[in-house]
């Protein structure tokens, strides 16, 4: 048999811009000569197993470019660490498809995954290589500026409680905003951008890589409420107390052994409650933002979708050159250019599988709040944000 079909699977939480990496794949692959069938499992390395594949070259370049746009994962998506008899049953499925590259979209856990296949590919001798393509809103993967994925959530978060920030104002109190944040806080730390004025919220900032208490998390509320009549909060869902334990435990966890902690109002209602509790607030509210944060309509980065492309396309491109050994992508910063530029390297899966970066220490400021150079960072991976302004409180008299 031939070996020259390319697979491709998408795994993880969804993105706004996960089908612009497999149509980066795709697209380029599309008319080659040295590739015979693009194929994509459904629901990753599940519909691998299940033998549940689609022609990609089925669906026309046209409709391909209106998929690339939309959210969400085309191929579905799936949240599933394969044991090592299952990945056994994946290079023979590869085997009987004629699959001779492997193509996996997803965060570090489907990174970990592309590196136990190729581990066991290459000690089978089998003609296999692997790659990973990036993605994940939460911006934990190493090596990697940043993640195809967090831009868009990132403009999201900052849109969110830019809006928020003038509700507040109108009404006062406080208002309190959970952000996606498992273990690292890049997500909520976006909602930065929303300052526009010396007295604009978010006022507070809480993420997991720094120890969160209730006592000074009350304290630091009351002094912002007693300052400017107001606060508003933002605060990573992963957020932790000094021994490590999350504010809210779950016990719900995945295959890869992650706290399942979204999908759930119970650490806003928890704060807001005390607050009222400590406090004598009145006015306390608090939103989820949970999963519109992941793949929102509308709210898309030009940046984000340009890259996210790019990383697709520079793994495609890495496999019709025949490395067997695979590997994955990263989005590497220009150093020292006035305008913001990135560009793709190859990078080995291991230095990318598995394990989490935090949000930087040079990014934070204190337990409460993140650096300006911080702003500067993310500002062009989220582009230009809606225009706000304020009247001009002047006295009007006769």
């Amino acid at each position: 048999m031939t070996f020259n079909n390319v697979l491709i699977g998408q795994a993880g939480g969804p993105t706004a811009v996960i089908n612009q990496s497999l149509w980066g794949v795709v697209s380029t692959l599309y008319d080659s000569k040295k590739v015979g069938a693009v194929l994509g499992a459904r629901q990753g390395v599940a519909g691998v197993l299940k033998g549940d594949l689609i022609d990609l070259r089925a669906t026309g370049r046209r409709r391909w470019k209106s998929v690339a746009q939309t959210p969400g994962a085309a191929l579905g998506s799936v949240r599933h660490k394969p044991t090592e008899e299952e990945c056994a049953r994946i290079l023979e499925q590869c085997t009987a498809f004629g699959v001779r590259h492997f193509v996996y979209i997803g965060g570090n856990d489907s990174a970990e995954t592309a590196m136990l296949l190729s581990s066991m590919a290459r000690t089978a001798k089998r003609e296999l290589s692997i790659w990973h393509v990036p993605k994940t809103i939460d911006n934990d993967l190493r090596v990697t500026d940043h993640c195809p994925g967090y831009g868009s959530a990132a403009r999201f978060v900052a849109c969110a409680f830019l809006g928020d920030e003038e509700d507040n104002r109108s009404l006062g109190g406080v208002k309190i905003n959970v952000v996606m944040g498992r273990d690292a806080g890049w997500l909520t730390a976006a909602s930065v951008l929303a300052r526009r004025h010396e007295d604009a919220g978010p006022h507070l900032i809480y993420v997991p890589e720094r120890p969160f208490s209730l006592e000074a998390f009350a304290n630091e509320v009351d002094a912002v409420v007693k300052r400017i009549g107001r606060c508003v909060v933002a605060v990573s869902e992963g957020v932790r107390d000094a021994a490590g334990k999350p504010i809210v435990n779950s016990s719900e966890r995945d295959s890869h052994g992650n706290l399942q902690l979204s999908g759930s109002g119970q650490l806003g209602d928890q704060l807001a409650a005390y607050l009222k509790a400590k406090l004598g607030l009145k006015r306390v509210r608090a939103d989820t933002l949970g999963y519109l944060q992941r793949s929102f309509a509308g709210c898309v980065s030009k940046v984000d979708a340009a890259e996210a492309f790019e990383v697709g396309r520079t793994a495609a491109k890495a496999a019709l050159k025949g490395k067997l050994e695979g590997g994955s992508v990263a989005l590497l910063r220009r150093e020292g250019k006035k305008r913001y530029e990135a560009e793709c390297a190859l990078i080995d899966l291991a230095r990318v599988a598995k394990v989490t970066r935090p949000l930087e220490a040079q990014f934070l400021a204190g337990n409460s709040d993140v650096t300006p150079e911080f702003a500067a960072w993310l500002s062009p991976l989220v582009g230009d944000l809606p225009v706000t302004e304020r009247l001009l409180h002047k006295s009007w008299t006769r």
